[in-house]
């Protein structure tokens, strides 16, 4: 399959990177999907749609209808799903796919990091007694957590989670990164907070809480990525725009 447009699926700080880079090169046709699963998403510098693509099926149908020339998958670490799919539709087409991430965070001296494979042994992880759980998992991944009502959370969401969703003990904060270890450890102490439990996005956006909970001496459930399809991983714009310049079509 040839095409002549560039396709990103966004959602991060390394897609807005990417778009405002390519905001100041008009002859390259890009267009953003963002996925919509914020209810305020940053709009990009550049031609950008929003929301879900109706499976596999669907992105072959759009990739063929828009006559994308290469994919870049600049999605959130944890979007296994999207990026699955955009791994089979890109490989039964023919279509040229990178993805761009950051890297996974790695324990430093002094971290006291438990990993665990999701958020069900997340909250295994927690204990039976009642601790003051500092939540930076998303939104979508706070039902499970209604499983062990006995803790008291303090949730950090970019958006509120439904009431449904919320254990009967939780406290919320709506904040967008980046944050700064002074604030990260104030947040904790204020709180008295015991443990934290958070996913392994990597980035420098939010790893504060990172530095804080080892500055203050606590635990960290930190959970692990998940297991994605084999892919070219790239870590910077440079990387992608070389990517990009290799695919897209002559003027």
């Amino acid at each position: 399959m040839t095409g002549k447009r560039i396709l990103i699926l966004g959602g991060t700080s390394e897609a807005m990177a990417l778009a405002r880079a390519l905001a100041e090169l008009p002859e390259i046709d890009a267009i953003m999907s963002l996925a919509g699963r914020t209810g305020h998403p940053v709009r990009p510098p550049i031609a950008h749609r929003i929301g879900g693509f109706g499976g596999v099926d669907g992105l072959v149908a759009y990739l063929k209808e828009n006559s994308v020339a290469a994919l870049i998958d600049a999605t959130h670490p944890f979007a296994a799903q999207m990026t699955w799919n955009a791994a089979e539709a890109c490989n039964g087409l023919g279509v040229p796919r990178l993805v761009f991430t950051r890297p996974a965070w790695r324990p430093s001296d002094g971290d006291q990091w438990i990993s665990v494979t999701d958020t069900e042994a997340a909250v295994d992880a927690l204990g039976g007694l009642p601790r003051k759980v500092f939540l930076t998992v998303g939104r979508l991944s706070l039902p499970v957590f209604k499983r062990a009502p006995q803790h008291h959370y303090l949730m950090r969401s970019i958006d509120a989670p439904d009431e449904p969703d919320r254990p009967p003990q939780m406290e919320l904060i709506l904040a967008r990164g980046p944050f700064d270890i002074r604030a990260e450890k104030g947040l904790m102490t204020t709180h008295g907070i015991d443990i934290v439990v958070t996913k392994n996005s990597g980035g420098s956006a939010t790893d504060a809480k990172l530095a804080a909970a080892r500055e203050l001496g606590l635990p960290v459930i930190i959970i692990d990525r998940p297991t994605m399809p084999d892919s070219r991983v790239v870590y910077s714009l440079d990387d992608v725009m070389e990517f990009i310049e290799a695919h897209r079509p002559p003027p």
